[in-house]
This record gives C-alpha cells, sequence and structure tokens, in this order.
C-alpha cells in the first residue's frame, strides 16, 4: 500500500474512533448480553402478521429466538424467571428488512465527496461542487495525479440547472482525474483527465447500451457519461477503495443499524466486494444479515452457495439491468420524454441496456439454472422486454409462468396497470421505490408529465391487485432509512410540496410490509425473519413511536431508539448519547 493509501487510512480510523465514541457503532451490548430468557412488554408489539394490524402484549425471546408472542400474564407464568425489557410504551417491530440498496457503495461513499444537494449534503451549485471537492483533496491528501471520486452529484437541483462540464472541473483540478457519480447511479462526469485515462475522446464511439454526451454539433465529449459508458469509472473507484473498505465498513454497518436495519442487500456485487464481505463475516465482524446480489458473470461460477446464510451472509440471485434512470433520462419508456434529453434529437424515449435477445438469453439462463433473477426496470418499454423475456423463458423451459421463482423487477416506477397485472399473473415481485415522489417527484412531472409521474411506484394498485411488493431506498440514491420510506409511501409529497399520485397513498401498515414481511418473502426468508411468530429470528426495531398512530406526516419523525440483532443489542440511542 502506498504512503497517501496510509495517510488516508489514519484519517479513516480517526474518523472511525469518534463514530465509536459518539455512534455506538454496531457495538453489541446491555441486557440482551446479560439474559438468555428476555420478556419484552409494556408497550406496543406490532407482530406484521396478517392483513390488519395484529399487537401483542409480550414477545419473550431465548438466545436468538422468538420462543412467544401473545398475553403478558401467560408470559409472566411461563417465563418467570426471565429478564424484563421494558418498552416503556415504545414500539416492537420485527426488524427492517432492505429490499434494495448499495451496501458496498456505502462504505465507498463514507470515504468519498459528498456532493449532494440539501437534505442529503449542503451542494446547491458549481461553486459548491467545486469547493466540497477541494475540501476533500485537502482533507484526505490527495495528492497529483490521484483520483478524486464524488457520489450524490445531482444537476436537477443546482443553480445552473444543467450538467457541469469537463472544462469546468479541469480548471479546478488539471492535475487529478476527477469523477463524479451521479444521485441515479446511471451516468457520471468525468474531467478531461478522467477521461483520457478511461480512453474516451473525439473518436470514441458510444458502447452498446451507454452513450458518450458530445458538446452540440461537435464530436467533443462533455464530459457526462451515461449506462455502460459508467463502467471504466465506476470500475475504478470499486478499484480504489478495496484497500479502506477495512476501515470504512465499521461505521457503514454502523449507519444501517442505526436505522433499525438487521439485513441488508449489496444490490450488485462484484467478485472484489464479494470477497471483501466473506472475510468480514468469517471474521465475525459482519454482526447484520447481508444479501448479495450478483452479475450475470456469476451464473457461470461455482463459487458461491447461493440461498444460504454462512455468517450472515447470503448469496441471492443474479441481477440484470434493463434500463436506466429515469431523472437521468436513460429510463427505456414507449412515450418519449417531455422536456430536452441530452444526445437525443426526436423520438427521446431513452434506451435499453441491452438487446431483447440478449435478455432473452440470460433471463433463460437463469430459470434453466434455478437462479433467482432481480431485473432492475424503471420505465414502461423496460418493463415490457422483461414480461416478454420471461414467458419465452418459461415457455422454452416448460415451466409455468406463474412458478414461484420471486423475480423481481427492481424499482418498478413507471409501471403500467396492464404490466401490474400480468406481474399478478406471473407471480413476479415488483419492488417500488417510493422516496423518488420527495426526492424527484417535481422533475419526474416535468419530464412525464401528471399522468406518468403520479402513477409511480403504485403501491396501492399494487395491493389492490393481490401483489407483494417491497419498498426500497436504492441507498446511496436516497438514504437506508425504512420510516423514510414508509413515510413517502403513505403522503407521497415532493420537495415543493406536491402530492405525486394522491391515488397511490397507502396506509402506513401497507407501508410497513414492504420493509418487514414483504421484504422477507422476497428473499424466501419469510419463515425465518419479517414478523414476531414463535420460532423466527430476535430481530427487532424498537421506535418511539407507533407509526400506526401519529399523524402521518410525523412518520418522517419517528426514531429508532434500539436495534437488535440475534436477540441482541447492536444499536442503542442511550450508548450513542453516552
Amino acid at each position: 500500500m502506498n504512503s497517501n493509501h496510509s495517510k488516508r487510512l489514519i484519517l479513516l480510523f480517526t474518523v472511525l474512533m469518534i463514530c465509536l465514541s459518539t455512534l455506538g457503532c454496531a457495538k453489541r451490548s446491555t441486557i440482551a448480553e446479560s439474559a438468555s430468557t428476555i420478556l419484552y412488554t409494556n408497550g406496543y408489539v406490532l407482530t406484521m402478521e396478517g392483513e390488519e394490524p395484529e399487537y401483542a402484549e409480550a414477545l419473550v425471546t431465548e438466545g436468538n429466538k422468538i420462543v412467544f408472542v401473545g398475553d403478558k400474564r401467560m408470559a409472566m407464568e411461563q417465563y418467570n424467571n426471565a429478564q424484563i425489557f421494558d418498552l416503556n410504551g415504545q414500539t416492537l417491530l420485527p426488524g427492517f428488512i432492505d429490499p434494495h440498496s448499495h451496501f458496498g457503495m456505502v462504505i465507498n461513499a463514507i470515504g468519498q465527496a459528498n456532493v449532494s444537494p440539501p437534505p442529503v449534503g449542503t451542494v446547491t451549485n458549481f461553486e459548491g461542487v467545486i469547493e466540497t471537492l477541494k475540501k476533500y483533496q485537502s482533507d484526505f491528501g490527495i495528492k497529483k495525479g490521484e483520483w478524486i471520486f464524488a457520489w450524490g452529484y445531482d444537476e436537477t437541483q443546482l443553480d445552473e440547472q444543467r450538467h457541469i462540464s469537463r472544462h469546468e472541473l479541469d480548471n479546478a483540478f488539471p492535475e487529478n482525474p476527477v469523477y463524479l457519480q451521479h444521485t441515479s447511479g446511471h451516468l457520471g462526469i468525468a474531467n478531461s483527465l478522467a477521461l483520457s485515462l478511461g480512453g474516451i475522446n473525439e473518436t470514441t464511439p458510444d458502447p452498446e447500451g451507454g452513450k458518450i454526451i458530445r458538446f452540440p454539433n461537435s464530436d467533443e465529449p462533455t464530459g457526462q457519461v451515461q449506462e455502460v459508458a459508467i463502467y471504466y469509472f465506476a470500475g475504478k473507484a470499486i478499484q480504489d477503495f478495496i484497500p479502506l473498505k477495512g476501515a470504512l465498513f465499521p461505521k457503514a454497518q454502523a449507519y444501517y443499524l442505526e436505522h433499525g436495519v438487521t439485513t441488508a442487500q449489496d444490490g450488485m456485487t462484484d467478485p472484489l466486494n464479494m470477497g471483501f464481505f466473506q472475510s468480514v463475516s468469517q471474521s465475525g465482524d459482519l454482526i447484520m444479515d447481508l444479501v448479495t446480489v450478483h452479475g450475470m458473470d456469476s451464473m457461470l461460477s461455482n463459487d458461491l452457495d447461493f440461498g444460504t446464510y454462512q455468517n450472515h451472509l447470503k448469496p441471492q440471485g443474479i441481477k440484470l439491468i434493463a434500463d436506466g434512470s429515469p431523472q437521468g433520462k436513460t429510463a427505456f419508456f414507449t412515450e418519449a420524454y417531455l422536456t430536452e434529453v441530452e444526445g437525443c434529437e426526436h423520438d427521446c424515449v431513452g434506451y435499453p441496456h441491452m438487446k431483447q435477445e440478449q435478455l432473452d438469453a440470460l433471463i433463460l439462463r437463469g430459470y434453466k439454472n434455478g437462479f433467482q433473477m432481480f431485473i432492475h426496470g424503471n420505465g414502461d418499454a423496460a418493463i415490457d422486454m422483461i414480461i416478454e423475456a420471461h414467458e419465452k423463458a418459461s415457455t422454452a423451459l416448460e415451466q409455468p409462468l406463474d412458478a414461484d421463482r420471486r423475480t423481481v423487477v427492481i424499482h418498478s416506477q413507471f409501471i403500467r396497470e396492464d404490466q401490474l397485472q400480468t406481474f399478478q399473473r406471473y407471480n413476479i415481485m415488483p419492488s417500488f421505490f417510493t422516496n423518488h415522489a420527495y426526492f424527484f417527484g417535481d422533475v419526474h412531472v416535468n419530464n412525464l408529465g401528471t399522468d406518468r409521474a403520479y402513477f409511480l411506484s403504485p403501491i396501492q394498485t399494487a395491493s389492490s391487485l393481490g401483489l407483494i411488493y417491497t419498498n426500497h431506498s436504492d441507498e446511496t440514491v436516497t438514504p437506508i432509512d425504512p420510516l423514510f420510506s414508509v413515510y413517502t409511501a403513505v403522503n407521497r409529497t415532493s420537495r415543493t410540496g406536491q402530492v405525486i399520485g394522491e391515488q397511490e397513498r397507502v396506509s402506513p401498515y401497507q407501508a410497513l410490509k414492504a420493509v418487514t414481511i414483504n421484504a422477507a418473502h422476497q428473499i424466501f426468508d419469510e419463515a425465518l425473519k419479517g414478523s414476531l411468530v414463535e420460532g423466527k429470528l430476535a430481530d427487532f426495531v424498537i421506535l418511539d413511536s407507533n407509526p400506526l398512530s401519529v399523524e402521518a406526516t410525523e412518520i418522517q419523525d419517528i426514531s429508532v431508539t434500539t436495534t437488535i440483532k440475534d436477540g441482541v443489542v447492536v444499536f442503542n440511542t442511550n450508548e450513542r448519547q453516552n
């Protein structure tokens, strides 16, 4: 490891020591260590069983399992030696299950510059982008010639209302390659030195499934790269941060745990990151459960034991990408965007990540070999492609269209109602993303019109059709805060207060199902977790208020006070304060 990496590690370890002293970073402690039998009572024990809310007076755990859920008097009689955990009027729920995020990217982001707009960051214009990058360069001791990586870049929230160009980055950073990852994760901005290192210039053709955006009436790249064209830069970030991951990991895990997440997902796991996850799993440092979803090349490998937890780590399935980002205008629609699309002159409907025949072949291979398939699909044209590929693969293999494969269409953002009906017939699961209503709802109304924008992530329609749905954060796109996802599903208000599809608002209970029992079903874990039932894991989150009782607009103000994994307290607000 070079000397600069050593300097960065020293700084990162300093940050982590602060984390350990002030945030209670993933530290097992308190009552659950001193008692093998614990009786939780004197609060709201919300079981998440059934179509309507059900409460229990008491819950008892022995070790890492639930052994009793029910009447308090009966619990006290049967477990009279149990240690009492007084909920003091708080609400106990199953631990939150993350249906889709990018845990590996979260680890990296802790060591990168945050150029996000409010409320995630503070950047509101190009000057703020440059100042943030300069401060990061200084704080982390980045030398001439070394890469500067940033995340959270979002041109739609900048005063200039356009993308920053490579020339503007060049003026500030002439001697460092710079790459800004767009908040969508589907495009980015590179300065000239970064483009050169990536082999991109005026003569470079657009890769299949990607675009290199050019200045008007020119072949000169602006610095913006989309979809497949970002692969060099994303890969470079993964490679450069592998040596730093060990120092960053504890804080990333603590971040999930303090938001009540007991099962996390890494939504596109490459071999380098999987090697790291296996190392922290084997060392015992992985406290929460981590589900990994792998690229298509993993279908050709025998190295992974899919569907089985080993030391909290479970390879789950295969990830494919059918299209891009709606706010980045690369999602694939049947109808055109209503606003200008860079790099497109007419019929600007976005574009697919691959051809139909390629998607057909990959889903066929996945189904033939028994893999659970997770397919990114935002626009309705991309979802048409997924449905067609599913039909072809099922027919070719002489398998039922509704076999219990639990194929997941990640995002399903701008799905049509007829497509939801097909999902119901074919037993395909949508994993929605209602945080878009808040973060990008106003942008979607401008780009797509109200008819499409107001039907984004239509949980109410999906629920009425009997679909099992989940709802995710896609962190680092939006923060990993399941309660905020509940808030956005219930309220569907944008940054400006516009209601993005009132008819698709759901009850708090429906929203909670998407991050508990439904999320467990998505990964074949419904017999293990996701509700409070005898025999399931003692994975809990304790909230200071009941989401079913407060005003809908107050759900975002509810705090996680305690997170319990396998019967052990792994996050506690008292520890964070002490």
